[in-house]
């Protein structure tokens, strides 16, 4: 059995690992590359493995970097199926089509640079890259090949195949996958950890254990370091609101995925206004997307934690203790611009790479009075990394705009298990793998958790190279 690192590998976003046995070949993933000068040419370079030739694909859960190159492969040529929670069958298309989206009018505006420029003729690499990675119609054929199963019921992606599904805890649907895979007359059981959330956080379960895996593939986004414990977390968030909106009046912007972050920051939102600590709280979602998202998590609520259904009964009785609003239109988005004061604006993306939350930075960033909440990781080569990285000044739209309102970051409210949880997840394996592969972390990160599987476990670990290949 060969594994191959086509995504992830050193790095935080692209995740796709290429499983091949001489009777199956899948793919555990198939993400977009975000962040950094490279990412637009990894994002367009022919798949590495023969799309025609995949069985199926395992979807582990729908965020971008997990999902988002798979109507690229669909292109060019997979006709399998891609299996993956009910939720994440619901949630996957939305994050597509959003992207899709994204990419279309993005490259609309490059082309009408291009023809002001009078470029318009020209075939060359940036005429390339006006177009779109694929398109809205492109992202949703994606939906005909998602293929539900439950967690904790065993399904049969290939007749050499048995898997199963168990709550990984990162966002709504997400999933550790186990799969036990037939070759000449073994069976060899891999177990792939997908993103693993951290345990006691808002809306999800914590993350199933597993007692037993031959190969282990594990994410170590914070192998290095452990998050802020959450009474610190939720003293900074109220310091925040309170300093930025009642004492500074002025608005507080968060940068939030649309999906899991976004749902997180307004339900703590709401107990610490039930617990007093925060009051008077105007929150506006300026997401299309991440409506379309809560909308998915309510409808899904039972397979979340008992507090986030008994804020779903709250709000549909009409007892939620702040208010909340959800952008409908461009209009409304754009009004947003005229506010000056009392708002908290939450809105994608979480890495402030696209989509609305870059005119509401245009806005905000200037103004000494506002503030920049950062609630989840910053990539490399991101724009939100530039910000908490201490960048006096960004480009926005063709401008240079100078960082002057208060940046906070709360690293508690990651949706990423941190290095204690990691290895406390380990730590319920009752066998030692044969093989363990860490992934989805930056190169030292990535590395330096491989050292401490090794030395705390015993177990044979190693961090993979991007693309490198390994027999197991």
């Amino acid at each position: 059995m060969r594994l191959t690192f086509l995504g992830a590998a050193s790095e935080v976003t692209g995740s796709s690992t290429l499983v091949e046995t001489e009777g199956v070949r899948f793919l555990v993933d198939c993400g977009l590359f975000q962040g950094g000068r490279e990412a637009g040419a990894k994002n367009r370079a022919p798949p590495r493995c023969r799309p025609e030739a995949l069985d199926f694909v395992i979807l582990t859960h729908a965020h971008l970097d997990h999902c988002g190159l798979l109507p690229r492969l669909i292109a060019a040529g997979f006709r399998g199926k891609i299996w993956c929670t009910p939720a994440t069958a619901d949630l996957a298309p939305l994050m597509l089509e959003d992207s899709a989206h994204i990419m279309e009018r993005e490259a609309s505006r490059e082309r009408d640079r291009t023809h002001d420029r009078g470029q318009a003729g020209r075939h060359d690499q940036k005429q390339t890259e006006a177009l779109p990675l694929y398109t809205v119609a492109d992202a949703a054929r994606t939906a005909a090949f998602l293929e539900p199963a439950a967690y904790g019921r065993e399904f049969v992606p290939h007749s050499r195949v048995r898997a199963r599904f168990q709550d990984a805890g990162h966002i709504l649907g997400s999933a550790i996958t186990e799969l036990w895979v037939g070759e000449e007359g073994a069976t060899t059981k891999l177990v792939f950890s997908g993103d693993l959330g951290q345990p006691q956080r808002p809306i999800v379960r914590d993350p199933a254990s597993i007692a037993a895996a031959d190969v282990l593939v594990v994410e170590s986004t914070y192998g290095d370091r452990d998050h802020r414990g959450m009474p610190e977390t939720l003293d900074e968030l109220v310091a925040a609101v309170n300093d930025t909106i009642h004492r500074r009046h002025g608005n507080l912007v968060v940068p939030a995925f649309a999906l899991g972050r976004t749902q997180d920051v307004l339900a703590i939102l709401a107990e610490l206004a039930r617990a007093g600590r925060i009051a008077n709280v105007d929150a506006v979602v300026d997401s299309p997307l991440a409506v379309r998202a809560t909308e998915v998590t309510v409808r899904h609520q039972q397979t979340l934690d008992l507090d986030f259904q008994r804020l779903v009964r709250d709000a549909e009785r009409g007892a939620l203790p702040i208010r909340i609003r959800f952008t409908q239109t461009v209009e409304d988005s754009k009004s947003l611009n005229a506010v000056r004061s009392g708002a908290i604006i939450i809105a994608a993306s979480g890495m402030c790479d696209g989509g609305r939350v870059r005119h509401h930075l245009r806005y905000n960033l200037a103004r000494p009075e506002s503030g920049i909440l950062f609630a989840g990781f910053q990539a490399q080569g991101t724009l939100g990394r530039r910000i908490v990285d201490g960048a006096k000044t960004v480009r926005l739209f063709g401008e240079e705009v100078p960082v002057r309102a208060a940046v906070y970051t709360l690293g508690g409210l990651s949706a990423h298990a941190d290095r204690t949880a990691l290895l406390g997840w380990l730590s319920a394996f009752k066998s030692a793998p044969r093989r363990v592969f860490v992934n989805h972390g930056e190169g030292d990160t990535a590395a330096g958790f491989a050292t401490a599987i090794r030395e705390r476990f015993g177990w044979d670990a190693q961090a993979p190279a991007p693309a490198e290949t390994v027999t197991v």
